[in-house]
């Protein structure tokens, strides 16, 4: 299995055009404990004059899903441009497996001035894939979260829950190995967010999965929805500050004496008394 390690701070990479997922350079890399899709050692990330991660050891398997929740500021965003290589460590050491297919989706998905069928292929097109096989995936990647009707429309003419599951349907057209997602759900509606957590649950379990990307997709995600936390997660890592103050399976999160026992100030903002 290929690695790639990063030791405290290197140049940032330009985002990744929409639609694409990208595995990282693996030149040159070391070689890590195998079975992570990424292993965090004492990570501190800078966001100006703020650690914005502090001290944080993490790692996470293939085929885990798993939930970041805190408070605002907590670190969950900077945690997830981290994991995807747009940010990078000011100390200590991030490990990503190289060779596993990554797509970011943002809080609120940026929508190119074109179609809902374009802003699928042009991503495609610039990995560099031929613009007649671009299109044919992207309409199969809209059928699959049913907007295939809308291929035509201006994307910026969609409603947010419908940008929401244009944004899924680019990451489904990457075919990536792992979803990182902030705020899948924010802002929407009830049924808009149905919709895309209905679609996200089936990212994970690979029911999207097509005859060239077989299987359940990694997922890590950023959610202050709680009872969405329990029915996508496997894993809770709670963040307070910039440093992780809880990492457990979904149901020892959220019952049994464990949390309170161990985890006094995770037990709060579970309750909702945090203030």
């Amino acid at each position: 299995m290929k690695r790639e390690a990063v030791d405290r701070s290197l140049a940032g990479r330009e985002e990744p055009a929409p639609g694409t997922a990208r595995a990282a350079d693996t030149a040159g890399v070391p070689q890590a404990p195998a079975g992570w899709l990424f292993d965090l050692q004492a990570v501190r990330v800078r966001l100006g004059p703020v650690d914005a991660l502090q001290d944080v050891s993490v790692q996470m398997r293939p085929g885990e899903r798993v939930a970041l929740v805190g408070a605002n500021g907590c670190g969950k965003s900077t945690m997830l441009r981290l994991l995807n290589g747009l940010l990078q460590p000011a100390g200590g050491r991030i490990v990503r497996d190289a060779a596993a297919r990554q797509a970011l989706l943002f809080q609120r998905p940026y929508m190119l001035r074109t179609t809902v069928r374009n802003n699928i292929a042009l991503g495609l097109w610039l990995g560099g894939l031929g613009w007649a096989d671009a299109k044919q995936r992207a309409m199969q990647a809209l059928d699959r979260v049913g907007m295939a009707s809308l291929a035509g429309r201006n994307a910026r003419t969609l409603s947010g829950g419908q940008q929401q599951r244009l944004a899924l349907a680019r990451a489904w057209a990457s075919r990536p190995d792992v979803l990182l997602l902030d705020e899948p759900t924010a802002s929407l509606d009830p049924r808009a967010k149905h919709d895309v957590e209905t679609l996200v649950a089936e990212f994970a379990t690979g029911a999207l999965a097509d005859g060239a990307r077989q299987g359940p997709v990694s997922l890590v995600f950023a959610s202050h929805n709680l009872g969405q936390v329990k029915r996508l997660a496997t894993r809770v890592i709670y963040l307070e500050q910039g440093r992780v103050l809880a990492d457990l399976p979904v149901d020892q999160f959220f019952n049994g004496p464990l949390l309170q026992s161990q985890y006094p100030a995770a037990h709060l903002f579970v309750k909702g008394e945090l203030p």
